[in-house]
């Protein structure tokens, strides 16, 4: 089960797109696609959840990987890299950060 907790040694990357309205559900659909038919699939592989905001103009993607490794060895590879060039066009921009959890509540 996924956790968001300090102790967890886990690697936590947030990536936020920014499109226009009438993009929004495209990006929804190829970046369902690519979870369900790749992403999900890759060692080290946690968990991830989609979040669109009311305006339909930002997409706040988390993800949890096992190590910082397995998330870059997903990213360099030629089918990711394939589908980040289809997720550039359907937006004005996107960009994945990682993170380290730092407090929790609740």
């Amino acid at each position: 089960m996924p956790t968001i907790a300090k102790t967890a040694e886990i690697q936590t990357v947030i990536t936020t797109f920014e499109m226009s309205p009438g993009t929004c559900q495209d990006l929804m659909d190829a970046l369902t696609e690519a979870y369900a038919e790749f992403i999900s699939l890759q060692p080290g592989f946690i968990a991830a959840g989609l979040h669109v905001n009311d305006a339909h103009t930002r997409i706040a993607n988390y993800s949890q990987w096992r190590c910082r490794e397995d998330f870059l060895a997903m990213l360099r590879t030629t089918e990711m890299r394939e589908r980040n060039r289809k997720f550039n066009g359907l937006c004005r921009s996107f960009e994945p950060v990682m993170y380290e959890v730092a407090a929790t509540f609740g």
